[in-house]
């Protein structure tokens, strides 16, 4: 083939081959894509008028099936209904708007009642299980007691209809449930298509309706043409209270293929063949004359980029920026490096005077430029030493190098060459920052020093000395022994009632009352005084040289009548008040020592009720050894078990017959012998043991009663007290639940301040779980209280025990009797048994009879003894005869 032809197909022939190609196949593709988005928008269409329709049936059956309902669940509670009282019930129904158009009851699946009844008097008398029609369907919803829709159904008044099919059943007096018939409500099938729009003449929409009976796609089609269903449809299901029924839906004649738009695309399509191929040739044609100047241009570009090369190599070499500037016009060229130092794009832009002016550092702008125009002014060589700030913010140290020179017939031109000096320059820098830091550093570390010993010996709210601090103060005395002791005095002093600020106004209060405490503190000493926080809300002063308990009370009872002004926060008007603890030294006492003895003291204050001092002493401190000692003894004893239960009988006031025991705690001390709870309760309240106390006489006194169950002793119950903190503990029904205690044989005493007047969830909740187990609960100590008649309602406790503060005077006293007369009273009206403790003498028995007092408890009868005497003591029967 000649070169000339070639080169006309290569130029020509090929491009416009392809483009035709893809032009032919890009019009097939846009033909295929506009009959696609055509079907899919007819079936969108078809969609969403069959949900419109799909949605109204719906809405149209579920309201009439809910207006029957409401009648049926009235034929359930008046099974012997007739005619007239289900006419009127039906007749509300018919006032709705709805599609029924009769609704008929069936008793014993016969027809007897319908309305409305003019025109439906036929359907009386229609007997289900002999209607063969309708036989199945209501035999359906009378198995499966669920409504049941049929239809559409041959109306026996004419017509067709939608037959829903209640079953009723009702419950005998005996709550028997017994099957009573079946309530028929009928649905106009004409006029529910037509308020669902299936009739619509002028809907371009064809619809059919498939599932009779609800039975879905499996059922026979009852509306519309069959035929729609063959035809590719658009389906929705008719979600049924029974059932579903198939909608399907085509357009109008069928589904159309070609798109009415169709001429106009393929006009398009060919207009656009003609704009894209006639492009094509011409473009093809200027082509090859481009690429013959186009392999020229490269060729030369080539020998350009080997000679640009060789210079970039050695500037590149010695990092060096060189830039050329028409001092005429004021153009200025950089190249890449000089972008690099001035943090500007390497894209070659345009640069002018500006750039490199607006780069320089305000510090050095005025000299910089000063530099330069001598050196252009003059001529001369151009030399200087200038900072810059880049984009993005970093300062660099620049020296600048540059000359005047004018090529022939053409503007004077300054070039030159910048070196990026910053490391040299701040290494400089930096050794004359490390010389300056270095001396700077000394004087921190001087008032570091100084600051950090402040803070550690100091309180950083209050400002006052801190715990350490007091105590190198207290070693400071205790060490010097080249100087005469010199006598002082401490005061320990703790706020009252600082805890409830805290917690109701939160700490910001709670440290503005300790600053304001540290406040009144400071103003009340002497200067040669030392006052210090050492934690908390606890302050101590160090009273130098003051020992004159005159002297020290008086200053005592000052601080006291201060810190009770009340103080205003945010509105708010805070009261606390202080306990002081006084210890004083007379050269023989340590300093530690006297700080201890001071609080002892101040535990005493705080013991007699707050907001007083207490000075220290010999019986004092005697007081808290043994205190502590009793405290040690009581740990061990829970330990060893030293606490036992003796149990002390109660009575039944009219027999006489022992109604239960009540389990008392005793400690059997190891050298004092049998203690009563006086000697110990107090100790063990503070040292928050009485729940564990509780526990083990719990635990006592159930494995007594086996012990007794097996020697014959019958006890009805065993009454055991259960304090606040046991009836709190979360664990508390886990242990009761493993003792395994059988129901009615063990009752709890509660005393009046755990629970009521209060509402405390945990111990409610508790309370529940305790009568669960068949444990009963008891008041203990009623009448000494704040109970009230609304929370004896709300515990509802199964006994109440009259305290024996107000069962003692009864004998002398006609009012004590009507007090104690008016609680038995409220005890019978609220059935719990009333149960009287303190009964001493025979009167005391004779006169709580008298008053319908339940059972008795008290020395006349009784004393509390060991588990082991308990059983001698039932066999003897001795109480008999005291009584």
């Amino acid at each position: 083939m000649p070169r000339g032809i070639r080169a006309l197909f290569r130029a020509n022939t090929i491009p416009t081959i392809i483009a035709l190609a893809v032009t032919v196949a890009a019009a097939f593709f846009a033909d295929y894509q506009n009959r696609a988005y055509f079907e899919q928008g007819q079936r969108s269409a078809v969609l969403d008028h069959l949900s419109l329709v799909r949605a109204r049936l719906e809405g149209k059956i579920n309201a009439d099936i809910h207006l029957v309902h409401g009648l049926v669940g009235t034929i359930t509670v008046e099974p012997r209904m007739n005619q007239d009282r289900f006419s009127r019930l039906a007749s509300h129904i018919f006032e709705q708007d709805n599609q029924l158009r009769n609704v008929a009851a069936a008793p014993d699946l016969v027809v007897r009642m319908v309305y409305p009844l003019a025109g439906n008097a036929s359907v009386l008398g229609l007997d289900y299980n002999a209607n063969a029609a309708q036989r199945e369907a209501a035999m359906r919803a009378k198995d499966t007691g669920q409504m049941v829709l049929a239809g559409p159904v041959d109306l026996v008044q004419g017509g067709t209809g939608f037959i829903a099919r209640f079953p009723v059943s009702y419950r005998d007096a005996l709550g028997h449930s017994h099957f009573w018939g079946i309530v028929s409500a009928v649905i106009d099938a004409e006029a529910l298509y037509t308020q669902a729009g299936l009739g619509d003449p002028e809907s371009p929409f064809e619809i059919a309706l498939s599932g009779r009976d609800g039975k879905g796609a499996d059922g026979s089609v009852f509306f519309g043409d069959p035929a729609i269903l063959k035809d590719d449809p658009v389906t929705a299901t008719v979600a049924l209270p029974s059932g579903s029924w198939l909608l399907a839906a085509r357009p109008v004649g069928g589904w159309s293929t070609t798109p009415p738009n169709t001429w106009q695309l393929q006009l398009i399509l060919a207009v656009g063949a003609a704009l894209v191929l006639i492009p094509i040739l011409l473009a093809s044609r200027l082509s090859e004359e481009r690429r013959r100047r186009v392999i020229e241009q490269r060729r030369r570009e080539i020998e350009l980029a080997r000679l640009s090369r060789r210079l970039e190599l050695a500037l590149a070499t010695s990092q060096v920026g060189v830039w050329e500037m028409n001092i005429v016009t004021g153009d200025l060229s950089w190249d890449d490096r000089m972008n690099e130092i001035y943090g500007l794009p390497t894209d070659g832009g345009s640069r002018d005077y500006t750039h490199w002016r607006n780069a320089l550092h305000p510090d050095d702008l005025e000299r910089a430029e000063r530099e330069f125009k001598e050196a252009i002014s003059s001529g001369s060589r151009y030399m200087s030493n200038y900072r810059v700030r880049t984009p993005a913010g970093e300062m660099r140290h620049i020296r600048a190098i540059g000359a005047v020179y004018q090529d022939p017939g053409s503007s004077p031109r300054i070039v030159g060459v910048n070196w990026d000096v910053t490391a040299d320059a701040e290494l400089s820098e930096a050794l004359m920052r490390a010389k300056t830091q270095a001396e700077a550093k000394n004087f921190e570390l001087e008032t570091a020093k100084a600051r950090i010993e402040h803070n550690a010996l100091h309180d950083p709210l209050t400002g006052l000395p801190n715990r350490r601090y007091l105590d190198e103060i207290l070693d400071m005395h205790a060490r010097d022994d080249t100087q005469p002791r010199v006598e002082f005095s401490i005061l320990h002093i703790d706020l009252d009632r600082f805890k409830q600020i805290n917690d109701t106004l939160g700490h910001a209060a709670g440290d503005a009352m300790l600053i304001h405490a540290a406040e009144i503190l400071k103003s009340s000493v002497r200067r040669d005084d030392f006052v210090a926080r050492i934690g908390g809300d606890e302050f101590v002063i160090l009273c130098i040289d003051r020992k004159a308990s005159d002297e020290l009370k008086r200053l005592s009872e000052r601080i006291i009548e201060a810190m009770r002004q009340p103080v205003t926060y945010q509105g708010h008007e805070c009261r606390f008040g202080v306990s002081i603890g006084i210890a004083s030294g007379n050269g023989t006492v340590s300093p530690k020592q006297m700080l201890i003895n001071a609080d002892i003291a101040l535990y005493r204050a705080k013991r007699r009720g707050r907001s007083r001092y207490e000075f220290f002493s010999e019986e004092l401190q005697a007081e808290i050894v043994n205190t502590k000692r009793t405290a040690d003894e009581i740990l061990n004893g829970l330990e060893s078990n030293a606490f036992v239960a003796h149990y002390q009988p109660q009575f039944d006031a009219r027999t006489l017959e022992i109604v239960g025991l009540e389990a008392l705690a005793r400690w059997q001390h190891p050298t004092m012998g049998l203690l009563g709870p006086d000697r110990f309760m107090d100790i063990a309240e503070e040292l928050n043991v009485v729940a564990t106390l509780d526990k083990q006489i719990l635990e006592q006194a159930i494995a007594q009663r086996t012990e007794w169950q097996k020697e014959g002793v019958a006890v009805p119950r065993i009454s055991v007290n259960v304090s606040a903190r046991r009836l709190a503990d979360e664990t508390l029904v886990d242990t009761l639940k493993a003792l395994k205690i059988a129901p009615g044989t063990v009752s709890f005493e509660l005393v009046e301040s755990i629970y009521l007047d209060e509402s405390d969830t945990m111990v409610s909740w508790t309370i529940d779980q305790i009568r669960e187990l068949g444990i009963d609960i008891e008041i203990d100590d009623f009448g000494t209280g704040y109970a009230s008649i609304v929370s004896l309602l709300q515990l509802k406790p199964n006994r109440l025990k009259i305290d024996r503060q107000l069962i003692m005077p009864i004998t002398a006293s006609v009012a004590q009797q009507g007090l104690v007369r008016s609680i038995v009273d409220i005890g019978a009206s609220l059935g719990v048994e009333v149960v009287a403790e303190g009964v001493e003498t025979l009167e005391h028995a004779r006169i709580l009879k008298e008053m319908g007092c339940d059972s008795l408890q008290g020395y006349a009868f009784a004393r509390p003894m060991s588990g082991e005497s308990v059983a001698d003591f039932i066999h003897s029967e001795r109480w008999r005869q005291t009584g």
